[in-house]
């Protein structure tokens, strides 16, 4: 690859670093083309050198902004080799995480754009849901696939659930309670009658 060929390419890839952190900041609809490529160093004129439209872009950024919330899913089960599962609970449902959404999850704040979006993103967004459910199944301690695969749901949806929830409130006390409860429900879960 030339020069000027790595270049287009490294810039292309800062365009989708930055849209990547934005959506998961501000969701799909708010990052405008020209406020993209300003904060890229880049022309508006140049957007059309890297993608065919905008769409092409968020799309593109979506899946990025997954696969990267999978790779600090994936990271933070490793930290424990012992306890792979609380690792991930923890790290999910933390304070840093729910106060750094450009850096966090994307599952959170893409959810309601891809039940609305286009097929390519609906794919990208499950794909990632698949993975985080692999993570989590692979994570848990059981023998019954068919309960570990519902326990991976239900701790996924609980912890993309809290995260999303603990964001929105305006009461940080609340906010604080939703993590710490659904965690320790997570990692001790209150005895069946």
């Amino acid at each position: 690859m030339g020069h000027s060929q790595a270049a287009k390419a490294e810039s292309r890839e800062r365009v989708l670093r930055i849209a990547a952190r934005r959506i998961r900041e501000e969701g799909m609809t708010a990052p405008g083309v020209a406020d993209l490529m300003k904060e890229a160093g880049l022309t508006h004129g140049g957007f059309y050198k890297h993608f065919a439209s905008r769409d092409e872009l968020m799309v593109q950024a979506a899946a990025l902004a997954l696969e990267d919330g999978e790779a600090k899913m994936a990271e933070a089960a490793r930290r424990d080799p012992d306890e792979p599962r609380t690792g991930l609970i923890d790290a999910y449902l933390s304070a840093r995480h729910r106060d750094a959404p450009g850096t966090g999850c994307a599952l959170v704040t893409l959810g309601s754009a891809a039940g609305r979006g286009a097929t390519e993103m609906k794919e990208a967004y499950e794909k990632q849901v698949r993975g985080y459910l692999d993570l989590i199944g692979e994570a848990g301690q059981g023998d019954d696939p068919e309960e570990t695969r519902a326990d991976a749901m239900v701790t996924l949806s609980a912890m993309v659930g809290a995260i999303l929830m603990s964001r929105a409130v305006a009461d940080p006390q609340l906010s604080d309670e939703l993590l710490k409860t659904v965690a320790e429900r997570l990692k001790h879960p209150a005895p069946t009658v």
